[in-house]
């Protein structure tokens, strides 16, 4: 069987990043370098202009997407379920991304205000979790999920900006 088909079969059917080691682990007729071989040919492929569909690393994974020029289009057939977040929300959400893994307690802190009801939005919305207990306070750490790098096109948190690169785009301001 062709690897490239096989990769391409499997990407088109996954409503989930597929990581390189889930690949590796599921494809052990073909070696880890003929995996990523394949993997960055198609992502070159699919980067064709007149292609509407692409390949991007996401999430810790690689993800079949429509290109967003034609999410109007997808829009009309596809009911798309939007990710609505309140100011209180982006700015947990944003504490958690930048400062994980945090208690309740710290992200009360930082914002100045309880944050029970915006944490409890996101872990619903799948993008935060609980990452386990404080030993000492027995106090619940939370941190995002892949879902929060998938919903925000990120491969990592290392792509997350940094403080330079929001007070640039005028998102922060220096003190």
């Amino acid at each position: 069987m062709d690897l490239k088909s096989i990769l391409e079969a499997v990407l088109f059917v996954s409503t989930k990043p597929v990581s390189f080691r889930t690949l590796v682990k599921k494809l052990p007729e073909f070696s880890p370098e003929q995996i990523m071989e394949t993997v960055r040919i198609l992502i070159k492929e699919y980067n064709n202009e007149e292609r509407a569909i692409e390949i991007v690393e996401v999430a810790r994974g690689y993800q079949m997407r429509t290109k967003p020029r034609y999410s109007e289009y997808v829009k009309r057939f596809v009911k798309v379920k939007e990710q609505h977040l309140t100011k209180s929300m982006l700015e947990t959400l944003a504490i958690v991304a930048y400062k994980q893994p945090i208690t309740k307690k710290e992200i009360d802190r930082i914002r100045g205000v309880d944050s029970a009801r915006a944490i409890k939005q996101l872990l619903e919305k799948k993008l935060i979790r609980i990452a386990g207990r404080e030993r000492v306070l027995s106090s619940v750490i939370f941190e995002t999920t892949d879902f929060f790098l998938e919903c925000f096109g990120l491969k990592s948190l290392n792509e997350l900006p940094n403080f330079a690169e929001l007070e640039d785009v005028g998102i922060v301001t220096g003190n």
